[in-house]
């Protein structure tokens, strides 16, 4: 699949709806730093009515095929198979981090909020592309490939849920899908220690301190648009977790790295039933 003709990149979102659509994978995470670069050299305007439109859909190559969750073997971390199978399950989450950061900015453009919120994500777009990168290159030294294996659509389609309201996006995905990567990837981390994989252990380190300061991006901007809009943050996080929201919200919880990105037990604690039943 080709990707749409590029136009010129004046604009901040003009290269993150570039950067969404592309479909080689190189292209996308050199299009994501370098937009993020620019914009942080504020060599980049905000928007412009000539931008092109924000898409549906992020470009894909043809592989990974796409099942749904439930279709995804797991597999223990005690072969290189299953080692292979998880950097590639993270490989997949990251691919898909890159194009939500990026669709907020864009999707949100015209938001009446401080340039900063877009320093923010940006931020966190140029950081998921560089977890990709370093995935993808682990894989790469295991003999494997991003797009080897079967992977799921799940995460998309909470982008997609809430492409309308931008206090129902940052509580989907910074403060559920994000912090869930706070409770799993420790665990992770110490299991392949154990198995003597001190490399993957490695890049699981650097994602999960960076992904402490994208749930903290995430918390901070939506206390900002909660206070702005009178509404008491924790019980606008829990209606709208409901509302928006098709997983479960469920233990065990990393309180510990939760707090610090400014995500306290009072948020999402009483989710825990109420998304089970």
């Amino acid at each position: 699949m080709s990707d749409p003709e590029k136009r010129t990149i004046d604009t901040l979102r003009e290269g993150a709806v570039q950067a969404i659509n592309a479909s080689d994978l190189d292209d996308k995470t050199r299009l994501a730093q370098q937009t993020a670069t620019r914009w942080f050299a504020r060599t980049l305007s905000l928007r412009s009515p000539l931008d092109s439109p924000v898409s549906d859909r992020p470009g894909r190559p043809q592989k990974p095929d796409l099942l749904p969750p439930r279709m995804v073997k797991k597999r223990g971390l005690n072969s290189p198979a299953g080692r292979i199978a998880l950097l590639h399950a993270i490989a997949h989450i990251e691919l898909n981090a890159i194009d939500l950061a990026l669709d907020i900015v864009a999707r949100f453009a015209s938001e009446p909020v401080p340039q900063s919120f877009f320093d923010g994500w940006m931020q966190v777009a140029f950081e998921e592309a560089k977890h990709f990168l370093l995935v993808r290159e682990r894989l790469r030294a295991l003999g494997a490939d991003y797009g080897d294996l079967p992977a799921h659509d799940g995460l998309w389609q909470a982008a997609h849920d809430t492409r309308n309201d931008l206090t129902a996006r940052l509580a989907v995905v910074p403060l559920i899908l994000e912090a869930r990567g706070l409770d799993v990837t420790p665990s992770l981390q110490s299991k392949m220690r154990q198995s003597g994989d001190l490399e993957s252990a490695g890049v699981l380190d650097i994602i999960y301190n960076d992904e402490k300061k994208h749930v903290a991006i995430g918390a901070k901007w939506f206390r900002f648009l909660c206070h702005r809009q009178n509404k008491n943050p924790q019980e606008a996080f829990r209606q709208l977790v409901r509302a928006n929201f098709r997983g479960q919200v469920k233990p065990p919880f990393n309180d510990l790295a939760r707090a610090e990105a400014g995500l306290t037990p009072s948020f999402y604690r009483n989710l825990t039933s109420a998304n089970a039943s």
